[in-house]
């Protein structure tokens, strides 16, 4: 079925022309080709901006070799709102072995090479090359776990601030949706963009902690952090444990001769929000301009799988979710999840199969605790789920459970499988085990991913895991719901080597 290109956010001055626009207020540049889809972070954006009543353009994967590929659509009102796509840019192009990959399911025909690396820098520079002293903001996954100065793997070196090095005028961190809302409208108000300095949820360069509007806690320099181990760790501790949007402070960083300021985190969204926010008119699909190029792999994951919570508690030390989507889980409304799966069902290319309803951890709902609700998860490495479950969690299957039931008694829908992850210390938890009993003889698609990530006892301490021991108990359990189901189904873990502290001896456990 061919798709009506005008249903999408336009990509060219052509596209403009049909809605009879003599101007528009954003250009949004991806690093991926334009898949305009819940799962894809500038279309949430784009769409976002949309509903309150501006005009924005896409931008996808411009040739950074050309500065005319930048102005190909002209310059807009308000500003240019750059994200280097859902990836981040290095890790689209490289193995962990450093060497480089041959294809990207984020671009069209899974071709390689169709973005720069470091394509929030290269962006931002270009755009800045180009419109000189326009509102530039950076943002999405790249920018967001680069917003402080942070070690990078691919130089083996602390690099200072990504916001520093793309020129930018603003770096918004974490989901999004909230802070480009308030910029926008500032903007549009005709506020200098260098004076947005106190919107929750991004970062700015200011000359002097003076230009702070929140209580802040300052963190050693970037030339500290550069050369110390110690004063990174410190440094690291303090920004995990204000990533707190309800107790959490603004962090100081010095940098040369300026600061980074980075304003706390957005308030989560609430579920009425998030409901929104999914219900967009999201063609649900890459754009027709990619049709003769072989579409966007990328979104055969996620086309039947829908989105039900953000953020994590489980706070394995390794994970940059708790950096970025934060410990504080929030969800949609059952009848919004349902009204998606309802929706998805009349689509044309749909077989039945509803591939997951999850996110970050599947089957999170609620937030970890009371005490979390009040005042804010815990610092100083405190974890929820390891090493052992913390007496104040609250567990609690139901909820999600009368959601899947929901779902999977749908007409045209075969199967509801859940693919983006169960948290199997939570599960063992949960004295009840009627999620258990269903998750096994409904949910699993011949295999479930689980997340053990070692067996190493020394390991496991250093990643913030459960013993393995829990894995073992759970593994146990679910082969035997599945025999007693008359099922043949397997459990497929990840695991990690090489991990920090993990030693030669762990290794060779592991291995054996």
């Amino acid at each position: 079925m061919e798709l009506d290109r005008d249903l999408f956010l336009p990509v060219s001055r052509e596209d403009m022309a049909r809605r009879g626009w003599d101007f528009y207020d954003f250009l949004l540049i991806t690093g991926d080709a334009y898949v305009d889809h819940p799962s894809f972070g500038p279309a949430i954006i784009g769409r976002v901006l949309e509903a309150e009543g501006y005009r924005v353009a896409v931008l996808s994967q411009p040739d950074w070799r050309r500065p005319e590929a930048f102005s190909a659509l002209g310059r807009p009102r308000l500003g240019v709102l750059i994200s280097g796509g859902n990836l981040d840019s290095m890790v689209a192009h490289y193995t962990a072995a450093k060497k480089r990959r041959h294809d990207d399911a984020y671009s069209p025909g899974r071709k390689a090479g169709l973005r720069p690396d470091r394509a929030t820098i290269v962006y931002s520079n270009r755009v800045r090359e180009v419109f000189g002293d326009i509102p530039i903001v950076i943002g999405g996954l790249e920018a967001s776990l680069r917003r402080f100065a942070h070690y990078d793997y691919w130089e083996d070196k602390v690099r200072r601030s990504i916001l520093f090095d793309a020129q930018a005028d603003l770096l918004t961190y974490g989901m999004g949706e909230t802070a480009p809302r308030e910029i926008a409208a500032r903007l549009a108000s005709g506020t200098p963009v260098g004076e947005i300095t106190d919107v929750r949820g991004t970062c700015a360069a200011v000359p002097h902690p003076g230009a702070c509007a929140y209580p802040f806690v300052e963190v050693p320099s970037f030339e500290e952090v550069s050369a110390s181990k110690e004063a990174y760790a410190r440094a690291n501790m303090v920004e995990y444990d204000e990533h707190d949007p309800f107790v959490g402070k603004a962090i100081l960083q010095k940098h040369g001769h300026q600061f980074l300021l980075v304003n706390p985190p957005a308030y989560p969204l609430t579920t009425a929000e998030l409901d929104h926010v999914a219900e967009l008119p999201y063609m649900r699909e890459p754009h027709p301009v990619y049709d003769s190029m072989g579409g966007v792999p990328a979104i055969r994951e996620v086309q039947f799988s829908i989105i039900q919570n953000r953020g994590c508690f489980g706070g394995c030390n390794f994970c940059a979710i708790q950096l970025h989507q934060g410990r504080r889980v929030t969800s949609r409304s059952a009848d919004s999840i349902v009204e998606e799966a309802e929706r998805m069902t009349h689509e044309p290319d749909f077989k039945g199969y509803i591939h997951d309803v999850g996110g970050p951890t599947a089957n999170f709902r609620f937030p970890s605790c009371r005490e979390q609700m009040l005042r804010g998860m815990c610092t100083g490495g405190k974890h929820c789920l390891a090493p052992t479950t913390c007496s104040h969690m609250i567990v609690d299957h139901s909820d999600y459970l009368k959601i899947l039931r929901r779902v999977r008694e749908l007409p045209g829908v075969k199967k509801v499988f859940i693919r983006s992850g169960i948290r199997f210390d939570y599960l063992m938890a949960d004295p009840d085990d009627t999620f258990f009993k269903e998750l096994v003889e409904y949910h699993v698609s011949g295999q479930l991913k689980v997340a053990p990530e070692h067996c190493a006892p020394n390991t496991l301490a250093y990643m913030g895991k459960p013993p393995i021991q829990t894995f073992n108990k759970f593994k146990d359990k679910f082969y035997e719901l599945s025999k007693k189901a008359g099922k043949k189904q397997y459990l497929v873990p990840y695991l990690m080597s090489s991990h920090p502290g993990s030693t030669l001896k762990d290794a060779v456990y592991l291995a054996e």
